[in-house]
């Protein structure tokens, strides 16, 4: 019997384990990916790298400033002035580098896929791809719309999670030959609402190609959520293009990713929720917002919530 399980290595999974490893308990979070972090993420090609999920993180309250100050004396976290008179808080080489120092240490279990948990007499069971494991308390933290798939949709606690939305983002990454005419562009009316030059980055491999990261506002993104990752980068890549006035023979390398779930649109308004018997727990950004400071408050106040009751 395991004494607690986290589904999920996304940044509230991670907090909670870190805060929970912290105090001297033994968490083990099981994640279905080859890789943790969620959608503080890197992809890679080649030689190539782009921060496809979260481009960056800041703190708004004190306790997660303290957090990305430990993270920036460890040289896994850098200042990166976007060109707007703005700096943000960004992985060094990559955005992968935050959840890899959080996590340094923790029992993680990659590609674990949980499929559903179910609570006995003894505790809880879990219904793995290829292994059923028990844990005396669970915390999930997957995207809200996920959780009743895992612990059935007539659980109490996913009633709850019914005012909870969720938005889709297409993201396409793009290597380009030429001039860089800005480093960000922003602008919630585009198809293309977000534009960052991600090489210019701090820490990131030298080159002379500009690296690309494109994020597909909330309405082109439900309209072609459901394109192959080809088709998505075919429409977006050519928008690109425009933005940044260079011809398409320009690009070496397109490549596109769906994020189903990226940005939380309407919050639940708690840090988390638990079952009555404190066994089960519920968290993640959806929680209180769409933020990565938000999923790493859940997850801390779920582990704080956890020690507390002993």
């Amino acid at each position: 019997m395991i004494p607690i399980v986290i589904i999920g290595a996304g940044m509230a999974g991670l907090a909670c384990a870190r805060r929970l490893a912290d105090a001297g308990l033994a968490p083990v979070v099981l994640d279905k990916g080859r890789g943790i972090g969620g959608r503080v993420a890197t992809r890679r090609a080649g030689s190539l790298q782009f921060d496809h999920g979260a481009q960056y993180m800041n703190a708004h309250g004190s306790d997660f400033a303290a957090v990305l100050r430990n993270l920036g004396e460890t040289g896994a976290l850098a200042g990166w002035q976007d060109g707007t008179g703005q700096t943000h808080s960004v992985g060094v080489p990559g955005m992968s580098a935050i959840p890899k120092a959080l996590g340094a240490g923790l029992d993680i279990r990659k590609n674990s896929k949980v499929v559903r948990i179910a609570q006995d007499p003894e505790g809880w069971v879990l219904h793995l791809d290829d292994a059923i494991l028990r844990a005396a308390r669970v915390v999930v933290t997957v995207p809200a719309p996920q959780v009743a798939g895992l612990v059935g949709a007539d659980h109490p606690l996913v009633a709850a999670l019914a005012p909870v939305r969720l938005a889709a983002c297409l993201t396409l990454m793009a290597a380009v030959e030429g001039p860089a005419p800005f480093i960000t562009r922003q602008d919630a009316d585009d198809p293309l609402a977000w534009i960052a030059q991600d090489s210019a980055k701090p820490g990131r491999p030298p080159g002379l190609t500009a690296l690309w990261v494109a994020q597909a506002s909330e309405a082109f993104s439900q309209a072609h959520l459901e394109d192959t990752p080809a088709a998505i980068a075919a429409r977006m890549l050519p928008l690109l293009c425009d933005r940044l006035g260079l011809a398409p023979n320009k690009v070496t390398h397109a490549a596109a990713h769906r994020w189903r779930y990226a940005r939380v649109t309407q919050a639940l308004g708690l840090p988390f929720l638990n079952s009555p018997d404190a066994t089960l727990y519920l968290g993640g950004d959806w929680c209180i917002g769409p933020r990565v400071e938000a999923a790493w408050t859940s997850g801390t106040a779920i582990a704080d919530e956890i020690l507390a009751r002993g």
